[in-house]
């Protein structure tokens, strides 16, 4: 009995381990199974997260593919727009050349011109003091005279003159020059033709230089002058009063003929300078006005104006010469070895021989060293001025 109790409890305590073991081992598969279901829930996560990635990843692709290919475009087009740029660069560059060769072509062109101004204006400049001089009127022109005359003359015909003004030509005669006309052109020929003249004066001698000279620009014009016969101009009439009343005192003002005055037609009054015309209905009293030179205004209080004759000017028929005299020759280099008047004497002297391949002799001027002269020519004849 012990034996077989034994033995019972020997297959209970094995029947325990192993009940024992398999609480464990479905403890564990139950763990396993709970790990498996973690693992494979973790694995559905990555093939989902995967998938996300593989979806970002092909968008990302996809975007670097498209980046890349604006990258290329973009660059494509900035190299079109580098070879537009230094194309349009190098366009501008030879128009730039281009420029700058035509500009340096204007620059001489302009420096020539300025040139040939220059030597034009030279030749054509005019700066003559006309002395004044007193004038006699003997007798006036009718229609048939008087070329410049349109109408028949009337009682209000305005006062006409002309005055035609000659400028002689001139030349600046230096110290130790002298200037000889020849009666004959042949002999200042000769005479240019020698290199050098050797010309004796009493015991020594003195070598001249012969040569051409050119006289400075003259000019002949007309000066037409008219002078109103019912208008006269006036200043100094400055005033407080509107322009309107200044119009209306000036209108009285001249209309009364116990001041001189007379009817009139016509007023001009510049306010600012003080200044205008008067144009009267009938002659006579403009004339009467500009000889006494002054006039007076009420404006309010008594007013002095200035009074003048209007005066028109024209210049008609103008005419410039330049030239060379041909019969007048030009000696430099005489040296003072005696006086003036005896070395002119002897220029001539030895100018009027034609051993010395001179002839007669019309004027001679000889100047010392030192001095000047200025010499006028009229028709080739020398007139010389201090």
């Amino acid at each position: 009995m012990s034996g077989e109790q034994e033995q019972v409890n020997g297959e209970q305590i094995v029947q325990s381990a192993k009940d024992q073991d398999l609480t464990k081992t479905r403890e564990e598969l139950e763990k396993l199974k709970k790990m498996v279901e973690a693992v494979e829930r973790e694995k559905d996560k990555l093939i989902l997260v995967k998938m996300d990635t593989d979806e970002a990843k092909k968008k990302a692709q996809l975007e670097v593919t498209n980046l890349m290919t604006a990258g290329e475009q973009l660059v494509a087009s900035f190299n079109d727009k580098i070879k537009d740029i230094q194309a349009e660069v190098s366009t501008m560059t030879q128009t730039n050349q281009d420029l700058q060769k035509k500009l340096q072509q204007y620059k001489l062109q302009l420096k020539t011109k300025r040139t040939e101004t220059d030597h034009l204006q030279q030749r054509f400049k005019i700066k003559a003091e006309i002395p004044e001089k007193r004038m006699r009127f003997t007798c006036i022109k009718n229609k048939e005279e008087n070329e410049w005359a349109e109408e028949e003359e009337h009682e209000d015909q305005d006062i006409r003159a002309v005055f035609t003004i000659i400028q002689r030509p001139a030349f600046l005669l230096k110290g130790g020059e002298a200037l000889i006309t020849f009666e004959e052109e042949k002999v200042a020929d000769q005479i240019l033709r020698l290199p050098k003249c050797t010309v004796a004066c009493d015991k020594t001698k003195s070598e001249v230089k012969p040569g051409t000279i050119s006289l400075e620009p003259s000019a002949k014009f007309e000066v037409h002058i008219t002078v109103s016969k019912r208008t006269i101009e006036f200043s100094n009439a400055f005033t407080l009063l509107p322009e309107e009343r200044m119009r209306d005192r000036l209108e009285l003002g001249f209309s009364k003929p116990s001041r001189g005055g007379g009817e009139v037609e016509r007023v001009e009054y510049d306010m600012k300078n003080g200044a205008g015309r008067i144009t009267f209905l009938k002659t006579g009293v403009a004339e009467n006005l500009t000889l006494r030179g002054n006039f007076y205004i009420d404006a309010p209080s008594e007013m002095e104006v200035t009074v003048a004759p209007l005066y028109g000017y024209q210049l008609k028929k103008f005419q410039t010469f330049s030239g060379v005299p041909k019969r007048t020759v030009l000696l430099r280099g005489i040296q003072d070895i005696s006086d003036e008047e005896d070395m002119q004497d002897h220029l001539e002297i030895h100018f009027q021989k034609p051993s010395n391949y001179g002839g007669e002799v019309e004027s001679i001027k000889y100047i010392s060293s030192g001095k000047k002269l200025k010499a006028f020519f009229n028709e080739d004849c020398v007139e010389a001025e201090a």
